[in-house]
This record gives structure tokens, C-alpha cells and sequence, in this order.
């Protein structure tokens, strides 16, 4: 019986021990310079219910080009001073300074170096299934998002949640992640196409 014990104490040992979700964040921001994903997003609210697909790209600090192939063209870039947002069906672009847009945007929060753990009080929510959670709640009431929540496994962030001032919820889900690949820096500057308008946001 002693024997039994001992050997599943063994056992129990040998067993991986799962990081917490905050562990797992610091991590993820101290190991990965660069991350191409490609991800799958649903915006919901009491009014609209919107699907999305596309790939993201991340360089840090600063850089990154969230890019939407369905069920629209749309190409987000930040290339570490200027924020740009290029609807193709509108013939637009909009350009933001990337300091007062930092935060706003998925891309943005990952891309900085410390930005949630700058700007966002971090707890943890619990596993579910093989996803460690976090929840993050602004630390300012001026913030972009009310709140988010980011789930990770082996270190990568597979799942976001956030929740913005308007009530609507979006859900990224990411997957094909690659850590620290190679990436032109071709894809992180923004030339507007001939013909397109270029307006400043707020």
C-alpha cells in the first residue's frame, strides 16, 4: 500500500503544473518580439451580431497589421508613430497618432510592451478546460474598453474577450500562432492607394 502511495505521489509530481493566466501574460509579452496569428472574431450586442476573419502581424513596441479578409476588407497597420485604418469598400483611410490610438484596438493592447499591465488592473478568472483566463479592468474610466479578459495556453494567447463603453462584446479567438517569426518590415508602414481619402480621427 506504501509502495502504491509513494507511486502516485510520484505520479502527481511528474504532472505538469499549469502557469496562471497573469504568469502566462508576462511571458507572453517578456518572450514574443514578433506574432503572426490568424484569428476568427465575433462582435455582439443587443442590436447587431457580426462575424469576422483575417491574420494579424506583430512587431514590438508599437508595430502591427491587423488585417480583415471576410466578411469585408479592412487593413488596420500601425507602424510605431501613426496609426492607419483603410476601408476598402469606402475608398478611405483614416489616420490617427499611435500614442492617443495605443489601447484602443486589439492589436494595439498586444503590440505595446506593457500596456494592459500599464493601464488595466489584472485578476485571475479561472481555467476553463486547458485555458488559464485574466480579466482586466481599466485603472482609468476614460479607457477604451470597460473590460477584457484573455485566455492563454502554453504560454499563447488563444482567446480575448472585451467589453467597450458602448456595450458591445467582441471575442477574438487565434489560431496558427507563430512566436517570434521572421516578418518584413514592409508590412508595418502605409502608403494610402492613388485615389483614396485620407482623413485624421480624433
Amino acid at each position: 500500500m506504501k509502495k502504491i502511495a509513494l507511486a502516485l505521489l510520484a505520479t502527481l509530481l511528474s504532472l505538469p503544473v499549469h502557469a496562471s493566466a497573469i504568469a502566462q501574460l508576462k511571458a507572453f509579452v517578456s518572450d514574443t518580439k514578433t506574432l503572426s496569428a490568424s484569428f476568427n472574431q465575433l462582435v455582439s450586442s443587443k442590436n447587431k451580431h457580426e462575424e469576422a476573419s483575417g491574420t494579424l502581424e506583430i512587431s514590438r513596441p508599437g508595430k502591427f497589421r491587423w488585417s480583415y479578409n471576410k466578411p469585408y476588407e479592412q487593413l488596420i497597420v500601425g507602424d510605431g508613430k501613426t496609426l492607419w485604418i483603410y476601408d476598402k469598400d469606402l475608398a478611405q483611410v483614416t489616420r490617427k497618432n499611435l500614442d492617443g490610438a495605443l489601447g484602443s484596438s486589439p492589436a494595439a493592447l498586444l503590440a505595446g510592451n506593457n500596456a494592459i499591465e500599464r493601464d488595466y488592473v489584472l485578476k485571475e478568472a479561472g481555467k476553463q478546460g486547458e485555458v488559464e483566463w485574466l480579466s482586466a479592468s481599466p485603472k482609468k474610466a476614460d479607457n477604451t474598453f470597460n473590460a477584457i479578459r484573455m485566455g492563454f495556453s502554453n504560454k499563447m494567447l488563444v482567446e480575448m474577450e472585451l467589453t467597450d463603453s458602448f456595450g458591445n462584446n467582441t471575442r477574438i479567438r487565434f489560431s496558427a500562432q507563430q512566436k517570434n517569426p521572421a516578418l518584413a518590415a514592409s508590412h508595418f508602414s502605409f502608403s494610402a492607394p492613388k485615389g483614396v481619402d485620407v482623413v485624421s480621427g480624433d
